[in-house]
């Protein structure tokens, strides 16, 4: 009995390379960098690392730009699709729009045409669009006046789809809202729809205005003012949840698909998300973070890393460390990777030792 175990525990030491494990371990990753054509380039993340990185090129979700605020007019502009409802006054006798006892004409509701015009009888047509209803009004006055000098118009307006806006998703009451005035806002829109829905991880607005799109946090607009940007007739606006993502493997707290809570995730931020390293397992000093950059980031007069397969590795037991963590940010796709402590091979297989000791002591209990 005492031969069989000694053998069973000289062949588990001599198989201890392949135990199994559930991570890396750190050198395993990056060893290839020391290749002579090697397969990826590896940076530490040290406070002098961090203004390089600030001009390489960005990785990840599609960026775009936004419009910053801009003040119109408070009152109505009338645009082209808009209705406009005319009612003229003639206390005149034998008026061309009235009858005899008729004091009172009231015209059919007109839509303005693409080209800006509506048609009015014995005037002809007349450009509204650009105009103030107000404005709108003065200008066909005139007109009849010259016509029918004891004539009164009386003017209202019916926003058309020019003057109105959608609201996509993403708020409480989507739908077509319209534009009360010329200075109608982002949020004022969602406002008018309901706010945003409470169920959107870390809500991402969208612009949409001709073939152009642009795009920002919710967070950016309650918090800076001058990028409530004001709406034009036709405007798109869709707010949804912020699509960016990071991945964690290895020892950490979580394996698992992250979405982003904030605009910014620095890799502190990604290490707290997903619950930090095993204390079992995991390496405090091999914290890796892969990323993959586009062919144009390492070509010739670009600012960028060495390899588009790069590997960033965080020591978690240095002041350094720490720091330059809270500043380095995540970008979307990247994977955060808690490699496996050197130890961890170690303990199994003292732990194996014991075991077998154990068994050992318990054969000669036996035997004796």
């Amino acid at each position: 009995m005492k031969r069989v175990l000694w053998v069973f525990l000289a062949l588990s030491l001599a198989a201890c390379s392949n135990l199994p494990r559930g991570a890396a371990v750190e050198k395993e990753i990056i060893e290839s960098a020391d290749a002579p054509v090697p397969e990826i380039a590896v940076y530490p993340v040290t406070r002098a690392f961090l203004p390089s990185i600030k001009e390489w090129p960005h990785t990840g979700e599609r960026r775009f730009s936004w419009i910053g605020h801009s003040h119109g007019t408070t009152a109505q502009i009338i645009r082209g699709g808009d209705m406009l409802k005319l009612v003229v006054w003639d206390s005149g006798e034998n008026s061309l729009l009235t009858g005899t006892e008729q004091r009172v004409a009231d015209l059919p509701a007109m839509r303005v045409s693409e080209a800006g015009t509506i048609f009015v009888p014995y005037v002809g047509k007349v450009r509204v669009a650009g105009r103030t209803p107000d404005g709108a009004r003065q200008i066909i006055q005139r007109q009849l006046e010259a016509i029918v000098p004891s004539a009164q118009l009386q003017l209202a307006m019916a926003e058309g789809r020019q003057n109105s806006i959608d609201l996509v998703g993403g708020v409480n009451a989507p739908g077509n809202i319209l534009m009360p005035d010329n200075n109608f806002s982002v949020l004022a829109a969602i406002s008018a729809g309901g706010g945003v829905a409470a169920t959107l991880e870390n809500p991402q607005v969208k612009l949409v205005r001709g073939h152009k799109i642009y795009a920002t946090s919710i967070d950016r607009l309650y918090e800076n003012p001058t990028l409530d940007t004001r709406l034009l007739g036709g405007d798109k606006v869709i707010v949804e949840e912020d699509r960016r993502y990071f991945l964690s493997l290895g020892a950490a707290g979580r394996e698992a698909q992250h979405a982003f809570n904030r605009d910014d995730v620095s890799a502190l931020d990604a290490l707290a998300i997903i619950g930090g390293v095993q204390e079992s397992r995991g390496n405090p000093q091999g914290i890796l973070i892969l990323r993959e950059y586009p062919p144009g980031a390492v070509s010739s007069g670009t600012r960028g890393p060495r390899n588009t397969r790069v590997v960033f590795t965080l020591d978690l037991t240095t002041s350094d460390g720490l720091f330059s963590a809270r500043n380095f940010h995540i970008h979307s796709g990247d994977l955060v990777l808690a490699t496996e402590s050197p130890l961890t091979n170690t303990r199994t297989i003292l732990g194996l030792v014991g075991s077998v000791f154990g068994l050992v002591s318990a054969a000669n209990n036996v035997s004796n």
